[in-house]
């Protein structure tokens, strides 16, 4: 039971750190400091469980915006009837092409740096430092906006161009702490995207992304002569299960706030929380 309680909890913290830009992996990290779950684990499959965690969370994002996303049914999951028209079609598999020239970056380097990262970079000294950064250039960002007016009001006035920049930006989140979802959008505000498409397309390229981190880390603990036990499978269905019902609710109430709000509070909450990390690690209660 207490297993099953701490995969709820680790599930509620994929779901809502996933899409708001605070880092997921810096929060997973710490979380995992807090409640010593290696103790239990093995270190094998809890690198499983960090990435294939996402699965959740992504399924959220096509579920909530299935009628941008799909190119061959209808235009929602609930009225599959009705059907959209060639232009429509066009529009969405154009939009898909872009997300995959984003994806390249990230998808190159991952594969090629994915373990030194891991054996470098992913511990609460990073993360603590990344959240201040990136929490800093949020504010600074959306201080400059005040000044400049966006030009792109909807994704699919994304150009191949800025696809690639924003998949370029993407990179920067291979470091624990700076937060995938964080740093695509402040790409794509950097080029004049409203807040909206900034949100939206860091959503959607997190599909190829996730789906592919997944399933290397998979073939990995596969080829690995690793095994996954009974009581391992049931803790990661409940972390994903949790994940996507909390991500449904997180997705909504983001593209909700961005319609009055910018992103400065998540900036201040980044820089809090990196100053509150520091402070524990000076006074020894948390370790690097």
């Amino acid at each position: 039971m207490i297993e099953i309680l701490k995969a709820i909890l680790f599930g509620i913290i994929e779901g809502i750190t996933e899409w708001l830009p605070i880092s997921s992996t810096g929060h997973m990290i710490i979380l995992e400091e807090i409640l010593d779950v290696k103790e239990v684990y093995s270190s094998e499959f809890w690198d499983l469980f960090l990435v294939v965690i996402q699965l959740g969370a992504i399924i959220a994002v096509v579920i909530c915006f299935f009628n941008k996303l799909n190119p061959l049914f209808g235009k929602s999951l609930i009225n599959p009837e009705e059907k959209k028209s060639k232009e429509e079609k066009k529009s969405i598999w154009i939009l898909w092409a872009k997300v995959l020239v984003a994806c390249i970056p990230a998808a190159v380097v991952g594969l090629v740096l994915d373990d030194f990262l891991e054996e470098h970079l992913y511990n609460s000294i990073t993360v603590a430092i990344t959240l201040i950064v990136y929490g800093a250039l949020f504010i600074g960002l959306e201080i400059w906006n005040k000044k400049r007016s966006f030009k792109v009001n909807s994704v699919n006035e994304l150009s191949w161009t800025n696809a690639l920049f924003i998949g370029l930006f993407q990179l920067l989140a291979l470091i624990p702490g700076t937060s995938r979802s964080g740093v695509t959008i402040l790409g794509a505000m950097l080029l004049l995207c409203n807040r909206e498409v900034a949100s939206e397309f860091s959503f959607f390229l997190s599909i190829p992304v996730m789906f592919g981190a997944s399933l290397l880390k998979i073939v990995k603990f596969l080829i690995s002569g690793n095994a996954i036990v009974l009581n391992e499978v049931i803790f990661l269905l409940v972390g994903c299960l949790v994940a996507l019902l909390v991500s449904l609710l997180v997705i909504k109430f983001l593209m909700a706030f961005i319609k009055k709000h910018d992103f400065k509070p998540f900036g201040i909450y980044r820089i809090v929380l990196g100053i509150v990390l520091l402070i524990l690690f000076a006074c020894g209660v948390m370790t690097i």
